[in-house]
């Protein structure tokens, strides 16, 4: 343990005093601070530029009028304007885009809207949005429908979701709380790639370099292996808990900062940003779910702490397997293919995300969250996701460990011919010749 330690305080502090540690510490949480203030900023440029002016050119007495009354920020009527003036100002970007009301609307079900072009799919379908109910409630009433009939049928319903605990019944966070576990799930999911590979090219660097041999001529390989693994891990928890508090202390100051200047005008651009982009929708996801009217979750102890050993138990599995990938090759572009075997298990598990997000209490997701392989991923996405048994965690977490014994017994054998096996790359029938090689 002695010549453990050793090691694992070497490759700790030589991490952590690193620069790329340092620049990448300290970037990160201005880049998630970038992340936040843009998609504001960009609505806040945008104005009512970006909003820009829509004339109704009504010739179906009355529906322009209701248009208008649903956004007079962004509608308004002709009035006395011909269809030429209204040209004339989308050709001199005074508005944005005229739209034709034709007298047969309801038979016809199309209207034409003019604009210089290029204003983009979530423009058009904006416009689509605001007069199509408009449309359907006219034609409803043209057949007669009485209007306490049609107001009826608009209302709609709203699901309000609660689940009953222990301690009685509570408000359902679960879509806010999938959210969470995804984006939990997903940061383990780069840690594992991140520091497994840091791993196996000091490993590779090492063993190029010959200080490998000086090692293991102090301590045995299965004693390197473990002090790289445990030291780096260390690094890599040291910068999650320094990304965590920096991180916050930057959001709460760009919120403080960007708080006087979002109008309501500002929230609803945003909201609307977020709804035409799909991509933006984890980027914004405070503001996404607040126009859902989801609440965030309140993130609890347990899916805290198991999100701390699902990284330490995804990282030592992956890692041990990492390091016995750079112990068999002279160089890292050797270790491509080599490491498709570690690297497919965790790409599959971020394809089962999606899966386990839609029943997190389904038996594939329960099945998955057992499995090794997966589990560090899958357990914490059901852990923020859903009340999880606590048989179901405690077995996970008995395997993985399980898992993690398994998998540096297995490094450890194709570890200590590697580390000392030099000229032409191993193939995968070799390497599984040096699991049962006796030496």
């Amino acid at each position: 343990m002695s010549k453990i330690s050793v090691i694992i305080s070497h490759e700790y502090r030589t991490r952590v005093r690193a620069k790329w540690f340092i620049i990448s510490t300290l970037l990160a949480p201005f880049g998630l601070a970038l992340i936040i203030a843009v998609p504001v900023l960009a609505a806040l440029l945008a104005g009512d530029g970006g909003v820009g002016k829509v004339v109704v050119v009504d010739k179906a007495d009355g529906l322009g009028a209701a248009v208008t009354h649903t956004d007079t920020a962004r509608y308004e009527l002709a009035g006395g304007r011909t269809e030429a003036e209204l040209a004339d100002a989308v050709k001199a970007e005074s508005i944005q885009a005229y739209v034709v009301i034709p007298s047969d609307i309801l038979d016809s079900g199309k209207v034409t809207m003019y604009s210089r072009g290029g204003s983009g799919i979530a423009f058009e379908s904006s416009i689509q949005e605001a007069m199509e109910p408009l449309i359907v409630k006219a034609r409803l009433q043209k057949v007669g429908t009485d209007t306490a009939v049609i107001d009826l049928v608009e209302r709609g319903i709203d699901v309000v979701s609660l689940k009953v605990t222990d301690k009685g019944v509570e408000a359902d966070e679960s879509e806010a709380s999938a959210m969470v576990g995804y984006i939990g799930g997903f940061l383990i999911y780069m840690l594992i790639f991140l520091y497994g590979s840091m791993v196996m090219r000091g490993v590779v660097e090492e063993k190029a370099n010959r200080i490998i041999e000086v090692l293991a001529s102090s301590a045995r390989p299965f004693e390197i292996m473990m002090g790289k693994v445990i030291g780096i891990g260390l690094v890599g928890l040291t910068q999650l808990v320094l990304w965590f508090v920096l991180g916050t202390c930057v959001t709460m100051g760009v919120g403080a900062l960007l708080a006087p200047s979002m109008s309501p005008e500002t929230v609803h651009q945003m909201q609307q940003m977020q709804a035409s982009n799909p991509t933006q929708q984890g980027i914004g996801m405070s503001g996404a779910l607040a126009s859902r009217g989801v609440t965030l979750p309140t993130i609890s102890a347990v899916t805290i702490l198991m999100f701390i050993f699902n990284f330490f138990a995804g990282y030592f599995l992956y890692a041990s397997l990492f390091a016995a990938v750079g112990s068999a090759v002279d160089q890292e572009s050797d270790a491509n293919s080599l490491t498709l075997p570690i690297t497919l298990p965790i790409i599959l598990t971020m394809l089962f995300i999606g899966n386990v997000i839609a029943a997190p209490n389904g038996t594939f997701a329960v099945i998955a969250s057992m499995i090794p392989l997966f589990s560090p991923i899958l357990m914490t996405v059901r852990v923020a996701a859903t009340d999880v048994p606590a048989w179901q965690i405690i077995t996970s977490m008995l395997l993985s460990i399980g898992g993690f014994f398994a998998a540096i017994w297995l490094a450890s054998r194709i570890y200590r011919i590697g580390i000392l096996s030099y000229g032409k790359k191993p193939t995968l029938k070799e390497i599984a010749r040096w699991i049962t090689l006796r030496v």
